[in-house]
Formats: structure tokens, sequence, C-alpha cells
């Protein structure tokens, strides 16, 4: 698996991916519908994708299992998805360490994510310390989310704490 920034050709398949999501179904199916990751927003922040080379028997090229947006103006990881095919493997934890690592580059030392509910166990077990509540904005958010902060120092410090 490779870690590269997100080009304009990758709009179409991270949207594919944040609409699909498993994690999106039900209740919170609401924030997807319409959902566009669009050459624009890929262009205007820091958007980094995860891909894997497919063996030309499979048709070749690379399939995107993950990728992340980070804004640096506000300091916050605005999307992080993993394909419900490739979660269990790792690449959530590398995409966040690859994070860490770009929020340092940028002379960050805090990055705030506003966790979807049900990545709550996932941001915590990747460090993120829980810092508060953002409350339920109707109609567009109908629930309560938490809300965590990565400390970027040292990527050893992925994983401690929570």
């Amino acid at each position: 698996m490779v870690i590269r920034r997100a080009v304009e050709r990758d709009a179409g398949r991270l949207t594919r991916l944040v609409r699909s999501s498993r994690a999106y179904e039900g209740r919170y199916s609401s924030m997807v519908e319409g959902y566009r990751v669009g050459p624009d927003y890929i262009e205007a922040h820091r958007v980094f994708v995860a891909v894997q080379e497919m063996p030309v028997g499979e048709g070749g090229g690379e399939r995107v299992v993950g990728f992340y947006a980070l804004l640096v103006e506000a300091a916050e990881l605005d999307l992080m998805f993993v394909s419900d095919q490739a979660q269990g493997y790792g690449i959530g934890r590398r995409l966040v360490e690859h994070m860490r690592g770009e929020a340092r580059n940028a002379g960050i030392d805090r990055v705030r994510v506003v966790s979807h509910p049900p990545a709550e166990g996932f941001y915590r077990s990747v460090g993120a310390r829980p810092v508060g509540t953002v409350p339920a904005n109707p109609p567009a958010v109908m629930w309560d989310r938490p809300e965590f902060v990565f400390l970027v120092g040292d990527v050893g410090e992925v994983g401690e704490g929570g």
C-alpha cells in the first residue's frame, strides 16, 4: 500500500468511498446523501489517498482503500475513510500516522477531529484524546458527536493514551 497526494482524477473514487461506507447506513445515511469530494476540495486541502496496486490479472492500476483530508488553517482532520473491504488491516492507523507527519511538517501541534459516533473507538485506539462533545445541529446533523484532538509530536505517540 502507498499513501500519495490525491489528484483531481481521484475525486469520483473518493466520493464513492464516502457514499458507500457502511458506517453511514441507517440513521446516519443523511450525512452522506449527495456528498461530494470534488476536485476543488482536493486542490484546496491536503488530501491523501491510500492505494493498492492491482495485479495485471485483476485489471491492473490502483485501488483506493482509504483517504484523509487535513485542513491546515483550522488544524482539523476533516475527512477520514477506509473502504469497508479494507478495514481491519491497519490502513486507518497508517493514515493517522501519515496525517500526523503532514501536520508536523506544516507546523501544527494539535489536530481537531469531530468524530462520527461509530468511529469513536477507532480514534481512541490511535491516540486521539477526547476533549468534548459537539452538540447536534439539526437539520444538518441530528446527533451529538465526540470531539478529539491529536497532539502532534513523535510518531511513536500514536496508539498511546486515549
